[in-house]
């Protein structure tokens, strides 16, 4: 028997492999023995077919443009979809789109037939359009053929798994088109406009009608975050109606789409908050000043030192002993710059680039591989088979991301928040606000904190002297950051000088230099709060396996620029110091204040919560009917 394969069929003949050109399109005619195919694929023959195609939209998720809330969306409806796959078989469990119940002879292989046709199907029809899509839809192919579920069954009629499968789909995406996110349209808010004239990053200073919302910057050759160029140099807020897409387990945001509403963000000028605003905007730069790995300033960021925080604060001393061995955590010293450098790097967009949604995933399956076999949900209870772990897991975990993105941008499309480049140019090029009777001021610039934002003086600027590359703007603001993208970044460093403040940027890359949507609150923070919630929930454990995971970012691996100068080890002790870590990066990377930072964990954990308490209520079979 051979099979013959394209994107859009599968037929089995009888002949020998043999390449033919058929209706105008190459179709590879090659052996096939579903003795030998079917029986595991050889790819990571361990993984549960939810596994497979989880991995599967992760790599789609790579490949698109860098959008957090619709791939927090298509990762929820995708997991939703795959548990009403499992439920159909389960006397208790709830479904959530499709709540039918069927029997099978084999209900594992029926599990896994129907599961695969509602992911398949989904993930078709929302990556057909996305960038990359022809190698995602040929990867969604490829699961297919290495399970050898036949594309051309389509039917949605029946008692069968791939029948069952597609009607899950079916009604999946009949649901998206009218859950409030604008896929019809492309996701876009057509309603949306700016109140601020855009950026223009290459250029010194910024005008805005009003410092205390969302300006877009305006780039040059402006490129998405995982190497995507875009054709429009304008950014075009993402997101803003989000707040009114349909959720897992939060209440509705009503007619201005805010499901959560934790009030303003700081506010420049606002006669109470004025000063939490002006300090939102020292720390950002005082973090920028760090990132100098010529600097002989260290730092321990084991877990024995960083980690342990409250919700909302950074006030934690790190972990005194590993609660699995026994053993204090050993500390690991390393160069100061490196370490932010490293920080804002790896947070910035997953290691991948799959996104903050996508970067749980990726810990989640981590952990799940370190757990398995001993697999218990919650912590107790009888040990489960690996797909049952993973349809549950990805339903909470997924959920929760996908209410993270709902509560984060229904702020970000209510409030309009602004962002630190915007900040500090305009603040800085008003002047200081400390002092009425010296040179340069006015009461909405920047604070003065000696050593990191000064006034440039003739003294200042004279040769020698540490503006002295500031010679010629006396009266401006000076403050002492990351002096930007070097000319060569495989090979040099930004490193940290005087700069004026009205030419800051963050440790970006020059062709993205910050999101395009507004600031309040995190999404890093929201998502990663939600995401580790449901970890210590499901796992029954706030600390990773082994009481520590964490990832090596390798000697000048780098891409912003050359570094880190050394391997640097980010390890965590606990699902929420990983997810502190990267809300905590968005400053070290100048993308977020920490007022967006500590509400977004705060909002994130209220997400999470609320996800994994639902979740257990779809296993029980006491919700959803």
């Amino acid at each position: 028997m051979l099979r013959i394969r394209s994107r859009r069929s599968l037929v089995v003949v009888g002949a020998l492999a043999v390449v033919a050109l058929l209706a105008g399109g190459l179709f590879v005619v090659r052996p096939w023995s579903p003795q030998s195919t079917c029986a595991a694929p050889k790819n990571h023959p361990e993984w549960s077919v939810a596994r497979r195609w989880d991995e599967a939209l992760l790599d789609a998720i790579r490949r698109a443009l860098p959008n957090p809330p619709v791939h927090a969306r298509n990762l929820f409806h995708v997991s939703a979809a795959m548990w009403d796959a499992w439920a159909a078989y389960d006397p208790q469990a709830a479904g959530y789109f499709v709540k039918e119940k069927l029997t099978a002879p084999d209900v594992t292989a029926a599990r896994d037939e129907a599961i695969s046709y509602a992911a398949y199907r989904v993930l078709t029809s929302r990556y057909i359009k996305a960038v990359g899509a022809d190698q995602s839809l040929s990867e969604f192919d490829d699961v297919m053929d290495s399970l050898c579920y036949p594309l051309t069954v389509t039917t949605t009629d029946g008692s069968s798994p791939a029948a069952l499968g597609n009607r899950i789909a079916k009604t999946v995406i009949a649901y998206g088109l009218a859950d409030g996110s604008n896929q019809a349209g492309g996701y876009a808010a057509p309603d949306y406009k700016s109140v601020n004239p855009p950026l223009v990053v290459a250029n010194s200073g910024t005008t805005m009608n009003d410092p205390n919302r969302w300006q877009p910057l305006q780039i040059l050759h402006m490129i998405s975050q995982n190497g995507i160029p875009v054709v429009n140099g304008v950014q075009q807020n993402v997101g803003p109606q989000w707040g009114h897409v349909k959720s897992f387990g939060l209440p509705s945001g009503g007619s201005i789409g805010v499901p959560i509403d934790p009030g303003p963000p700081p506010r420049l000028g606002d006669p109470v908050t004025d000063q939490a605003f002006k300090d939102g905007a020292v720390e950002v730069i005082r973090d920028s000043s760090l990132m100098d790995p010529t600097s002989a300033a260290t730092i321990d960021i084991s877990p024995g030192a960083r980690g342990g925080n409250t919700l909302g604060s950074n006030d934690g001393h790190g972990h005194p002993v590993n609660p699995v061995t026994g053993k204090p955590y050993a500390a690991d010293v390393v160069n100061e710059g490196d370490f932010g450098r490293v920080m804002a790097e790896f947070w910035a967009d997953g290691p991948n680039s799959e996104t903050p949604p996508g970067h749980w995933n990726v810990l989640a399956n981590l952990v799940s591989d370190e757990l398995s076999p001993n697999l218990r949900i919650g912590g107790k209870g009888p040990s489960v088979d690996r797909l049952q772990w993973d349809v549950k897991l990805y339903l909470a975990l997924n959920g929760a991301v996908h209410d993270a993105a709902i509560a984060a941008w229904g702020l970000k499309g209510d409030y309009d928040s602004v962002r630190p480049i915007s900040m500090i140019r305009y603040m800085g090029g008003l002047g200081q606000s400390s002092d009425p009777t010296g040179p340069s001021y006015n009461k909405e610039g920047l604070p003065l904190v000696p050593g990191l934002i000064e006034v440039v003086t003739s003294a200042s600027s004279a040769p020698g002297q540490r503006h002295a590359d500031l010679a010629g703007h006396v009266g401006e603001i000076a403050i002492r950051a990351w002096a930007g993208n070097p000319i060569n970044p495989k090979t040099q460093i930004g490193g940290v000088k005087w700069i004026l403040a009205a030419n800051w940027v963050p440790y970006q890359l020059p062709t993205f230099v910050t999101p395009a949507f507004p600031a309040w609150v995190s999404g890093h923070s929201t998502f990663s709060r939600a995401a580790a919630e449901v970890l210590v929930g499901f796992t029954g454990s706030e600390y990773f396996p082994g009481g520590v995971s964490g990832y090596t970012i390798k000697a000048g691996s780098l891409k912003f620029e050359a570094g880190p100068t050394t391997d640097i080890r980010l390890e965590w002790a606990t699902y929420y110091d990983a997810a502190d870590q990267a809300g905590q990066s968005r400053l070290w990377g100048g993308i977020h204040i920490q007022a967006d930072d500590f509400t977004g964990r705060q909002i994130g954990s209220q997400c999470g919560k609320t996800a994994w308490t639902l979740a257990q209520g779809y296993y029980n079979g006491v919700v959803g009917s």
